[in-house]
């Protein structure tokens, strides 16, 4: 992996912290905040550790607000830009896979707007479609609205290849949407197959990490396939206990997936064409700069431990499958005593 791995933060781990208890957020004073003054606090905050941001459109980060927030950017790039018809009340019931045509020729617009507006800065389009999905049974008709929506991401994928950017991907199981149509990896690769059987190549995925370990889906092993087949385009760092998206700091659990994880990647030299590390958190009662702060020291610190695992007798034990071997090797990476020092 590169070693100038650059890093990038969603800015909405900066924001109010709101949850459906406690609708005004834990944090309303950071809710009350614009998107610059945000900013600013993170760049104040996060120098030397953060080196880019990422925003939804039109929501976070818009045309109206763009100089203010370029300003307080001090000079940090925009990485990406997130669709936000999740944020949009009218999207409730869906946004591309709505059957109601005047719904979901605005979703199709709105995106297509955010699509411009990433490309007009350089960066690259995340489309997580969580509103695209149902609440109960019997209330959707799977096919039409399965159809709708990869018709309307083959709009988004070709607005991109136009402007010169990439699409991304973004897979979760449930929420907003109770059962979100693209709710696991394999659904997600069925869009992007989908769309490369219709002559769409400029899409890849962005591994959310607690997406992942929601569904039970190992990190490092979809890195590592999703790298074969050359879909491993953008990360979501964080982590979480494995029922819901918690979007906790990076390394907070799960600590051993994420070290394999940070082998794949190494594995894959991640970082080499440009390849960032985004960090999606949400820390509902921690000071945000510092649960930003502390995920990025972690993180290093398990990269660190990665670029001492010796590569050449993991795969000589990864060759046996032999798991006792290749747990010795790992251990003495992280700093265990040799069994033969007992």
């Amino acid at each position: 992996m590169s070693r100038d791995l650059k890093v990038s933060l969603g800015i909405w781990a900066l924001s109010g912290m709101v949850t459906r208890f406690v609708p005004a957020g834990y944090q309303p004073e950071a809710g009350a905040e614009t998107t610059a003054e945000k900013v600013r606090r993170a760049v104040a905050g996060l120098e030397g550790l953060v080196d880019g941001y990422e925003f939804h459109y039109p929501a976070e980060l818009s045309e109206e607000n763009l100089d203010e927030v370029r300003e307080a950017l001090a000079g940090h790039p925009i990485v990406c830009i997130c669709a936000g018809t999740h944020l949009n009340p009218r999207f409730g019931k869906g946004g591309l896979s709505s059957p109601n045509d005047e719904t979901r020729d605005a979703a199709l617009e709105e995106a297509l707007r955010g699509v411009d507006f990433a490309a007009s800065l350089s960066a690259n389009f995340i489309l997580w479609p969580g509103v695209e999905g149902y609440n109960y049974p019997f209330q959707t008709a799977y096919a039409d609205s399965w159809a709708r929506f990869i018709d309307g991401v083959e709009v988004i994928a070709r607005r991109c290849e136009a402007g010169g950017i990439k699409l991304f991907l973004e897979h979760k199981n449930s929420e907003p949407a109770m059962k979100i149509f693209m709710r696991n990896i394999g659904m997600c690769l069925h869009v992007i197959h989908t769309l490369r059987a219709r002559g769409v190549t400029n899409v890849q995925v962005n591994m959310d990490w607690q997406h992942l370990i929601m569904n039970g889906e190992h990190l490092p092993e979809y890195a590592a396939l999703l790298n074969a087949e050359g879909l491993l385009g953008h990360q979501h760092g964080n982590s979480g206990w494995g029922t819901f998206d918690d979007d906790n700091m990076v390394g907070a659990t799960a600590f051993m997936e994420t070290l394999e994880l940070a082998l794949e990647l190494r594995r894959a030299d991640y970082g080499a064409d440009g390849e960032w590390l985004g960090l999606d958190l949400y820390p509902y009662t921690e000071d945000q700069v510092a649960a930003v702060a502390r995920s990025v020291h972690q993180w290093r610190f398990i990269d660190s431990i990665a670029a001492k695992i010796d590569e050449g007798a993991l795969r000589a034990a990864q060759a046996t499958k032999d798991a006792v071997k290749a747990y010795e090797i790992v251990y003495a990476a992280l700093g265990a005593p040799s069994p033969d020092a007992r």
